[in-house]
């Protein structure tokens, strides 16, 4: 990757963490208001969600982690994410 395209990459990353954090915080104190079980399970699923973005991001510049396995550790916390969403939706 040339330098530009790993500094918009880091660019994208931060945004999308910032939005997926803003989102959960919402979503938090959503729950906290109301107290239901769907709100809860979509607190957690959106932070789960968020939380596969900052793994794959650490990982793939901190550990010698080929992108493969990386992409692999993110998507178990994306599905584990977004079933809690489905999960929330279905209640």
């Amino acid at each position: 990757m040339t330098g530009h395209w790993e500094l918009a990459l880091i660019g994208v990353r931060v945004l999308l963490l910032l939005v997926g954090l803003a989102t959960t915080a919402i979503s938090l104190r959503a729950y906290r208001r109301e107290r239901t079980r769907y709100l809860r399970d979509a607190t957690l699923g959106f932070g789960f969600v968020t939380l596969g973005v900052l793994v794959e991001g650490f990982l793939y510049q901190f550990t010698g982690l080929t992108l493969t396995q990386v992409h692999v550790a993110e998507s178990v916390a994306l599905v584990f994410g977004l079933g809690l969403l489905l999960r929330s939706f279905l209640d």
